[in-house]
C-alpha cells in the first residue's frame, strides 16, 4: 500500500514488504526505482511460479516520481523473462485511466488486463447488513454499492443513527465524501460539485443545468461527460429513442450515495455547519419514502435483464414518457424488449403496500396498448411492489423486493 510520502520512503517501505519473500531485501538502499526492480528480478529469477507484486494506490508513487510509469514501460518491454507479475491499483480513476488508457501514456498498450472495479450489486447488501429485502432497498438508496460505506453503516444500530452521525453531522466520516472523491478524480472539482448539486436539486435538462450555473451549455459538455465516465452522472432517454438524438435526454445522478448526498446534504450544508443535524433530519424524513421509491424503480429496471421473465429473456429496461398513440402525455415506469423482439415487458413500480393488484394491471395494460411502436409485439405486464396483499392472478408477473434483490445478486 503506497503511502503519500517522498519516493525514498516509498521505496524503503516496499523493500520492507518484499523482504518477507526475499530475505535481506530491505538491507540495501535503492537510489531509484530501476535499481529496486532489477534487484527484485535478480532475487526471484530462480523461483517458479512467478510471484505477484501488487502496488496499491499506484498514483501516489507516480506523483512522487514522474518517470516511474516510463520506467515500468521499459521494464515490461525489455524484461521478457520477468520473474514477477505486476498489478497496479489505484482509487483515482482519472490518474489510472490517464496512465494506461490514454494513447500518449507510457503504459498504453502494455496491459494484459484492465479491470474497472464497479460497486457491488444491491442484492449483496442483505448479507452485509443481515436485513430483509425491503430494508436493503432503502439502505442501498442511501449507501449505494461501495463496500466501505456498508462497513460504516454496520457500525450503527439504526438507519436514522447512521445517517445522522456518518453523513449529516459536520464531523461525520462521509460528510465531505464527494469533495474528497472529486479532488482525486477531477481537475475541476468545484465545477463537478456544482453540476451534481444542481442535478440533485431537480434540474435534469441540459438547458436547465446550464441556466442554473449561468454557463453556456456548450461549456458543460466536457465536465458532464467526465462525470458520466466516472459513474456519478447518467443520461436517461425514453425507451426506444436513440441516445445520439439527445432531444429528450435527462441527466440524473447515477450513484445512489451521491444522489442521497446532493438531494439532502448539499442543500442543507449551512444548517449542518451550525450543528442542526436533528433539524435537518426531521426535514428530510418525510421525503425519504419518495426518495426510496425512485431508487426502487432504478433497481427494478436493472433487474430485468438479469434473469428471464415469463420464460423470456429481456434486454435493458428503461422508463418511457411522451405522447401516446392518442396524442396524450403518458409515462411508463419500465419498458423492455425481449431478445427475440417479439415481446414488450411493461412494468409499474410502486414502493408501497398494494392492497389489490388487479386494478393496477388493468390500467397498466391499457397504457401499454397505447405505447407508440408496439406493432405486433405481445405485452408482458409486470408489477413491482414493496408488498402485495391481493394478487391479480397467475397471468401477471409480480415482483417484490425479495425477487428483485435475488436477481441483483451477481
Amino acid at each position: 500500500m503506497a503511502p503519500q510520502a517522498d519516493e525514498a520512503v516509498q521505496r524503503a517501505q516496499l523493500a520492507n514488504v518484499i523482504s518477507a519473500r526475499i530475505k535481506g531485501f530491505d538491507q540495501a538502499i535503492y537510489p531509484d526505482w530501476e535499481s529496486l526492480f532489477i534487484s527484485l528480478q535478480n532475487g526471484l529469477e530462480r523461483r517458479t511460479p512467478p510471484i505477484a507484486l501488487c502496488l496499491d494506490e499506484f498514483p501516489y508513487l507516480a506523483k512522487s516520481s514522474a518517470p516511474l510509469p516510463s520506467l515500468i514501460q521499459k521494464m515490461v518491454d525489455e524484461m521478457e523473462q520477468r520473474s514477477f507479475h505486476l498489478i497496479l491499483c489505484g482509487s483515482s480513476q482519472q490518474m489510472m485511466q490517464g496512465m494506461v488508457l490514454d494513447s500518449t501514456a507510457p503504459l498504453y498498450g502494455r496491459s494484459n488486463e484492465i479491470l474497472k472495479i464497479a460497486p457491488l450489486e444491491a442484492g449483496w447488501l442483505m448479507d452485509s447488513l443481515n436485513c430483509l429485502a425491503a430494508q436493503a432497498v432503502e439502505e442501498y438508496a442511501t449507501w449505494g454499492g461501495v463496500p466501505r460505506y456498508w462497513e460504516i453503516r454496520q457500525e450503527y444500530d439504526t438507519y436514522e443513527e447512521a445517517v445522522k452521525e456518518a453523513i449529516l453531522d459536520r464531523l461525520g466520516i462521509l460528510h465531505e465524501e464527494p469533495i474528497r472523491l472529486f479532488l482525486d478524480d477531477m481537475r475541476e472539482s468545484v465545477q463537478a460539485y456544482s453540476i451534481l448539486a444542481v442535478v440533485g436539486k431537480g434540474s435534469h435538462k441540459l438547458s436547465e443545468i446550464a441556466g442554473r450555473l449561468n454557463k453556456p451549455a456548450t461549456h458543460l459538455a466536457r465536465p458532464m461527460n467526465r462525470l458520466i465516465q466516472l459513474g456519478y452522472l447518467k443520461r436517461e432517454i425514453p425507451f426506444g429513442e436513440s441516445l445520439k438524438s439527445g432531444k429528450r435526454t435527462l441527466y440524473k445522478l447515477a450513484d445512489p450515495f451521491m444522489n442521497f448526498y446532493f438531494s439532502f446534504v448539499s442543500p442543507n450544508l449551512s444548517r449542518l455547519e451550525l450543528g442542526l443535524t436533528e433539524q435537518v433530519y426531521e426535514g428530510l424524513a418525510p421525503k425519504l419514502n419518495s426518495f426510496f421509491a425512485n431508487e426502487w424503480e432504478n433497481l427494478c429496471r436493472r433487474s430485468v435483464p438479469m434473469a428471464p421473465v415469463s420464460g423470456l429473456s429481456f434486454g435493458q429496461a428503461s422508463r418511457w414518457w411522451g405522447a401516446n398513440e392518442n396524442g396524450k402525455m403518458m409515462e411508463l415506469d419500465l419498458v423492455a424488449e425481449s431478445v427475440d423482439k417479439q415481446h414488450i415487458l411493461v412494468g409499474e413500480c410502486k414502493w408501497a403496500d398494494v392492497a389489490d393488484s388487479a386494478p393496477i394491471f388493468r390500467n397498466l395494460i391499457q397504457k401499454a396498448q397505447l405505447l407508440p411502436g408496439l406493432e405486433n409485439r405481445s405485452i408482458v405486464p409486470a408489477l413491482f411492489a414493496k408488498s402485495i396483499k391481493k394478487e391479480a392472478g397467475h397471468d401477471f408477473q409480480i415482483f417484490t423486493p425479495a425477487e428483485v434483490m435475488a436477481r441483483l445478486k451477481r
